[in-house]
């Protein structure tokens, strides 16, 4: 049985590598927004002039990996796919605490919704996946010839849970809805406030607020960002800043607290870098 789970994963993880290898491709070949790299995971790790560079290594060592576990027994790329992963989760989780607005850029500019613990749920998945293979004797072109029923319900599970912790599926399926990436799409100031309104960030700063309603408001690419005034428990007056991200039923919202000279008043576990 342990046998029949792994040459189902196999398949799965050579299908996941190449999708990403292709996606990062089309992202660099397309072009289609000047900067787009600098919301996407393996781009915001370098300078700017390497960016683009660093994408296409990243797609480039996904297709030998696929290649490699598809016409090869080989250890090595077994191993190196499940350090690759494993890398890749450790990257995402310091990603989402130190650059809470960039997308995590595993499957090119799809994937610029930012980091959240869907993204970061399917690189462990995968990691556990990958380390599976190694009790597969065959090579993943092997294991793809010779499906059996069993190997397929156990490959349907795994599409399941991959399409589980894959956020991408809701920005494709909202692309196709409305035709346009989410920087274009048209959303109501009010709908925004009241995703904001249902938010744990709410609930964690309303208490500081002087007033329910935003004395600011203003749109930078996917993010709705809403100024309240407000005070600290010493009575100091600050403004309390919050983003709504808009796209997702369960869009991340960000907050920040400032004094009246743009000053952080109290320590912060992320900030929002936007650029427009």
């Amino acid at each position: 049985m342990p046998a029949t789970v792994a040459s189902a994963q196999l398949p799965l993880v050579v299908l996941l590598l190449a999708l990403g290898s292709a996606a990062k491709v089309a992202t660099i070949r397309a072009d289609a927004e000047p900067g787009g790299l600098t919301r996407l995971g393996p781009a915001v790790l370098v300078p700017e002039r390497w960016r683009v560079p660093a994408f296409a290594i990243c797609a480039a060592g996904e297709l030998t990996l696929a290649a490699g576990m598809t016409f090869t027994t080989h250890p090595f790329f077994r191993w190196a796919t499940a350090g690759f992963f494993a890398m890749s989760t450790y990257v995402l989780v310091d990603l989402r605490r130190r650059r809470p607005d960039v997308g995590c850029g595993c499957f090119g500019e799809v994937s610029s919704r930012p980091i959240g613990v869907r993204s970061i749920g399917r690189t462990v998945l995968l990691t556990a996946m990958a380390a599976g293979t190694l009790v597969y004797p065959g090579t993943g072109w092997a294991a793809m010839s010779g499906i059996t029923w069993t190997m397929a319900g156990c490959m349907a599970v795994g599409l399941a849970l991959l399409a589980v912790f894959s956020p991408e599926l809701e920005e494709a399926l909202a692309r196709l809805r409305h035709r346009a990436p989410c920087e274009q799409r048209p959303l109501a100031p009010g709908t925004a406030l009241s995703r904001l309104r249902a938010s744990a960030a709410w609930d964690d700063h309303r208490m500081l607020l002087t007033g329910g309603e935003p004395v600011d408001s203003w749109r930078e690419l996917c993010w709705r960002f809403f100024a309240f005034a407000g005070r600290t428990p010493d009575g100091a007056p600050v403004d309390v800043v919050f983003a709504v991200y808009l796209s997702g039923r369960r869009p991340p919202v960000r907050a920040a607290v400032v004094s009246a000279d743009g000053v952080p008043v109290e320590p912060l576990r992320e900030s929002i870098p936007v650029s427009a």
